[in-house]
């Protein structure tokens, strides 16, 4: 059996597999900062990732690999992955039906609560669903921890994890880190009871709770207060349950600006910035890149692009906004609703105001990550306007790359907020109006003033990147 001294737990790993044309597999390393910041410390140290398999790829990779452990040290540096291999109705009635249709749906406050939810008795089976899910992972960690492990688990789609490691191996040090918000009691008590209850104690099974930003943090232990009458000191963030004192931190994951900048001197990037350049003209660059999340309030921001051009025609073919939305969760059906929403304001938009020489938003659904980091560095304006976010990191990636000193225009109920918003213009994500206007002032702000605030904004995206947010944690739990 393989002993760790560090474990991680999530629901993605760190590598994913597709099938070929002759059907053999083939794997990725998994991308974004976040995971490349964990697994550059995970490769540094006796460290095994445990995962689930997503794809039916992934779910072969882990049935024909011996007891699930994929062999790649030397392509992984060294560092071990089990990837579960999870039974396809599991995995959905945990991962799609509870995790990302309900759990996440409560944390970002975005139920349309006279219609939904309704908890049933189809509902009380998945989250039997859940449990098996977070029991599969448990079982993975328990077997290939070491003596006085340290485990990190991620993310609301594991919250019971840390209560079972906690009773069948309470020599582990566990931490469990949420990216999404927290909801406050008075909507998590949405839920129902018995299941909050025991998300809560699950996740109290920690020795250490993080989060992204000091509301979230403050509105878990307002739920662990009033719904679990556990002794909660707000001042010093600590959770007096059961016997055990947790304390609950707060970790603003940064950008990695190495990692960006090094991404962003591709050549493929080059390409899609002459692209974008041919395209759009001499005219200002009004910019988001989203993933098309209901919490992003892509809808908005383009009716918001919308009130700028009624409100001031001057800006009239002298402005583009170009709207880049990477597919999310099509298994969600309210998710599929949105993204036509989004496709039909845009075109609603371009029918308008669009005329033979200058097309207004240019919208594309797709994946594209160096025509993203092309259009952060020749954005003139970054809009950034979600309705909740756990933190946000394009609004700190975008400053990073910026080439012509962007303005970031930037929800207060984004976690990065917290962070950049003295040097951003801050707006209501539901006001369009504002937002408009918000808008206005960016493309005339004072060159000046744009330098001064980009080079702020930039120094505080980076001020806790990936990797040494990740080391934090671990050195938490001493």
């Amino acid at each position: 059996m393989d002993k760790a001294q560090i474990l991680i737990a999530s629901n993605r790993g760190p590598v994913s597999f597709s099938t070929t044309v002759d059907g053999a597999l083939e794997y990725r390393r998994g991308g974004g900062g976040l995971v490349s910041g964990m697994s550059s410390v995970a490769t540094e140290i006796d460290a095994l990732w445990v995962c689930a398999g997503l794809s039916d790829a992934d779910r072969r990779a882990a049935s024909e690999a011996p007891e699930a452990r994929l062999d790649r040290t030397h392509d992984l540096d060294g560092m071990r992955v089990h990837m579960l291999d999870i039974p396809e109705e599991t995995l959905t009635g945990a991962y799609t039906e509870v995790a990302n249709s309900i759990l996440w749906f409560v944390q970002h406050m975005m139920y349309d609560t006279p219609n939904k939810p309704s908890f049933g008795s189809d509902f009380r089976k998945r989250w039997e669903d859940y449990s098996a899910y977070n029991n599969a992972f448990a079982e993975a960690l328990v077997s290939g921890a070491a003596d006085n492990a340290r485990v990190a688990v991620q993310d609301y789609h594991l919250a019971l994890v840390p209560r079972i490691l906690r009773t069948r191996r309470p020599d582990l040090r566990i931490a469990h880190f949420s990216h999404t918000p927290w909801a406050p009691p008075e909507y998590f008590r949405m839920l129902p009871t018995q299941v909050g209850r025991e998300l809560l104690e699950g996740m109290l099974g920690a020795d250490r709770l993080g989060f992204h930003s000091p509301r979230w943090a403050d509105a878990f232990l307002r739920c662990c207060a009033e719904i679990l009458r556990a002794d909660v000191d707000l001042e010093r963030r600590t959770v007096e349950y059961g016997g055990r004192v947790v304390e609950v931190g707060v970790h603003a994951l940064g950008a990695d600006a190495d990692g960006l900048r090094e991404s962003a001197s591709e050549p493929a990037v080059a390409e899609r910035r002459r692209m974008l350049t041919d395209l759009v003209g001499d005219t200002r660059l009004i910019v988001r890149v989203d993933r098309t999340e209901l919490s992003k309030n892509i809808v908005r921001g383009l009716e918001a692009y919308r009130e700028l051009l009624r409100a001031h025609p001057e800006w009239r073919g002298r402005v583009t906004h170009l709207a880049f939305a990477y597919p999310s969760r099509g298994d969600v059906p309210e998710y599929r609703a949105y993204t036509d929403s989004v496709l039909r304001t845009a075109k609603e938009i371009n029918e308008e105001f669009a005329t033979p020489e200058w097309t207004p938003v240019v919208l594309e659904v797709n994946d594209d990550y160096p025509r993203s980091l092309a259009s952060f560095q020749i954005a003139d304006v970054l809009l950034v306007n979600p309705i909740r976010d756990g933190m946000n990191l394009v609004a700190k990636e975008g400053p990073v790359l910026s080439e012509r000193d962007s303005v970031l225009v930037l929800s207060r109920e984004a976690g990065a907020a917290d962070e950049l918003g003295e040097d951003s213009l801050l707006v209501n994500p539901y006001d369009t109006v504002e937002t408009a206007e918000a808008l206005h002032e960016a493309l005339t702000m004072p060159e000046e003033e744009r330098r001064k605030r980009r080079e702020r904004l930039a120094e505080a995206a980076v001020a806790l990147p990936p990797r040494r947010w990740f080391r934090e944690q671990l050195r938490s739990l001493g």
